[in-house]
């Protein structure tokens, strides 16, 4: 016995390491398992739908039958949720959207039930449904996250920026740096109307931190804003400093007010320079930059970025994006705003 309480109390040489590695092993295979058990119900869902499907168009069952299905399965698997009626009319149409089981198998079945029914409400064509449960599977996100990301167009709009990346980088980097910006970049949940200066629009990305990095996409990480770098004894404050966790190298972004113009690129390259000498480590890749402005020329952009060593990109940003053109011009600024409080008189 005093073997056994010791073994209990003092485990033997390299067991906890062991321990620790066994936990890791049945807590993956434990995901795994529940993974499979979801991806063969989203199967069987699929399949129920086609069955309605093919037996309301071969052998011309009403609508009504769809009640009586939920009735009589629900009276069958009791302990089984997913047999409403509504559910079995997403079962159809779920069949519908994806008529290739073997895509179901390899897209759709591999995000939940849930992720699926936003797909199906919210998107019009396979090839978007498709690309937004990879990219949801991808990047892990949420429900509501992804009917965010479709709200905001977001992958529609990934790779727009204009760049140079082509002939400044390594072609696999290349492409993925290039799929990692977007135009235009839609800033609506700053609360800012477009006459809005840099610095203000700068402080609000900072306060609105989190709404920013889902704009700017999976990867990034903040640095931080109005950054300093000394060069030569003289101070300069880069507007906002971010680092991309898979490419493994900073952003730079400059904030730009107006309509792009070619010479805020040597701007943006010294200080890229800077990050570089300052900041980067040696297995850091080579720092990006990004002018994020009102509007751009895009011919001019490309003949601009063409003499650059470094890879630099535009984009566009838009403060008011999903509102119509006359209710737009009509709302007040919360600058406004804030002077009509200023102007109330007291309470008493």
């Amino acid at each position: 016995m005093a073997d056994r309480d010791r073994a209990l109390t003092d485990p033997p040489r390299g067991y906890l390491p062991w321990l620790v590695e066994l936990k890791g092993q049945i807590r993956a295979t434990r995901l795994r398992a529940a993974l499979a058990v979801d991806a063969e119900l989203l199967c069987l869902y699929w399949r129920i739908g086609r069955d309605i499907l093919e037996r309301q168009a071969d052998q011309g069952w009403g609508a009504k039958v769809i009640d009586r299905l939920s009735r009589d399965l629900r009276e069958e698997f009791p302990e089984m949720k997913g047999f409403s009626v509504r559910s079995l009319k997403y079962m159809r149409s779920f069949a519908a959207a994806w008529p290739d089981e073997g895509m179901v198998q390899q897209v759709a079945a591999r995000i939940p039930w849930g992720h699926n029914l936003v797909l199906l409400d919210r998107l019009g064509s396979c090839e978007e449904r498709s690309a937004y449960a990879q990219a949801a599977r991808e990047n892990g996100w949420s429900r509501s996250a992804l009917e965010t990301h479709i709200e905001a167009r977001s992958l529609e709009r990934q790779g727009r920026a204009v760049t140079n990346f082509a002939g400044t980088l390594p072609s696999i980097q290349s492409d993925l740096a290039r799929e990692c910006l977007k135009d235009p970049y839609k800033l609506d949940f700053l609360g800012l109307g477009d006459d809005a200066h840099e610095r203000d629009i700068e402080r609000a990305v900072i306060d609105h931190l989190t709404h920013f990095l889902v704009e700017l996409g999976a990867g990034f990480a903040y640095v931080g804003g109005q950054v300093l770098v000394q060069v030569g004894g003289d101070d300069f404050f880069i507007d906002l400093l971010f680092y991309h966790l898979k490419l493994r190298c900073y952003l730079v972004v400059e904030i730009k007010a107006i309509a792009f113009k070619p010479e805020q690129l040597g701007q943006l390259a010294f200080y890229m320079t800077a990050v570089d000498e300052k900041l980067k480590h040696d297995e850091d890749a080579p720092t990006l930059g990004l002018i994020l402005c009102k509007t751009k020329n895009e011919v001019v952009a490309e003949y601009a970025l063409r003499d650059y060593s470094k890879p630099l990109g535009v984009a566009e940003y838009r403060l008011i994006g999903s509102l119509p053109e006359p209710l737009r011009a009509s709302l007040p600024t919360i600058e406004e705003i804030e002077r009509g409080f200023e102007r109330l008189p007291p309470t008493t």
